[in-house]
C-alpha cells in the first residue's frame, strides 16, 4: 500500500510539473510570437528587395495562392506584388521545398509580364555546411537571374554564366540544387496560371518587343505602328482624291 501511495504521489507531482511547463511554454509562444512573425517578414521583404531593388515595398495578394508541390500534395504560397509608384515591377512568392536534410524556404522573384526569373533567396533552409548550404551561393543562384520563368532545364555539366534555361547543379550538392530547382520550376507555371486567372498578368507572353498575341495568334500593334498605318491611309485617300 506505501508503494502505492508513493507512486500516486510522485505521480500527481509529474502532472503538475507537466502542466506548468505547458502553460510556461504557451504563455512564451504568445509573448514572442508576434515578433517571431514580424522578424520572419522583415527578413523576407529584406531579401524580395535584394531581387527587386527598383520596388519600393511590397504588397500582398489575397487571397494566398495553392498550388500544388513536386510530390503533388497541395501547397500555399504567399505571393506580394512589387510596386514602385503605382506601378508593378514585379513579383515575389515564399516556395517551400524538401531539402535533403529538411525543408527549404524560398524567396522567389520575376518579373512583372512573368516572363523571366529576377533570382532566389533562401529565406530558411537546415542543409549541411559546405555542402548542400551551398545553394546559397551566387555561383548557382545567379544563374537564375534573368533566366526564362519556363521551360527551365536542369543539367550536371554547362556554362553557368550562361542567361539561359540550362541550369547547372551543384557538384557534391546533387539533391539540395535539384531541390532548389524543382521547387521553383513546379511552381512557376501554376503560378502564373493562377495570376492570368485573376487578371493581373497577361495570358499570352509579350514578345521582346512587348507586343503581345491577340486570340488568333498574330500579333498586336504597339502605338506607333498603328499610328504610322493610320498616316499611310491618310497619304493613301489624298492621293486618290488628287486623281
Amino acid at each position: 500500500m506505501a508503494k502505492v501511495k508513493f507512486f500516486i504521489g510522485q505521480s500527481w507531482l509529474l502532472i503538475v510539473s507537466a502542466i506548468g511547463f505547458g502553460l510556461l511554454l504557451a504563455m512564451t509562444s504568445t509573448a514572442l510570437g508576434p515578433r517571431i512573425e514580424q522578424n520572419r517578414i522583415d527578413k523576407l521583404n529584406h531579401l524580395a528587395g535584394g531581387l527587386l531593388p527598383q520596388a519600393e515595398h511590397f504588397a500582398p495578394l489575397e487571397p494566398a495562392l495553392d498550388i500544388r508541390s513536386p510530390q503533388g500534395k497541395p501547397q500555399r504560397v504567399e505571393a506580394y506584388k512589387a510596386v514602385k509608384g503605382e506601378q508593378v515591377v514585379g513579383w515575389t512568392f515564399n516556395l517551400i521545398g524538401s531539402g535533403f536534410a529538411d525543408k527549404i524556404a524560398l524567396v522567389v522573384a520575376v518579373d512583372r509580364g512573368f516572363t523571366k526569373l529576377a533570382g532566389y533567396d533562401v529565406l530558411s533552409s537546415n542543409e549541411t555546411p559546405g555542402f548542400g548550404d551551398k545553394i546559397k551561393n551566387d555561383y548557382y543562384r545567379n544563374q537564375f537571374v534573368g533566366a526564362p520563368a519556363a521551360g527551365l532545364k536542369l543539367v550536371s555539366t554547362g556554362d553557368d554564366k550562361a542567361i539561359d534555361e540550362e541550369i547547372v547543379a551543384i557538384s557534391g550538392a546533387t539533391v539540395s540544387s535539384e531541390a532548389v530547382f524543382r521547387t521553383i520550376d513546379n511552381a512557376m507555371a501554376q503560378i502564373r496560371e493562377a495570376l492570368v486567372e485573376r487578371g493581373l498578368v497577361p495570358e499570352a507572353a509579350p514578345d521582346h518587343d512587348g507586343a503581345a498575341p491577340n486570340a488568333e495568334g498574330h500579333m498586336k500593334p504597339d502605338g506607333t505602328e498603328t499610328l504610322l498605318n493610320e498616316s499611310l491611309d491618310m497619304l493613301k485617300q489624298k492621293l486618290e482624291g488628287q486623281d
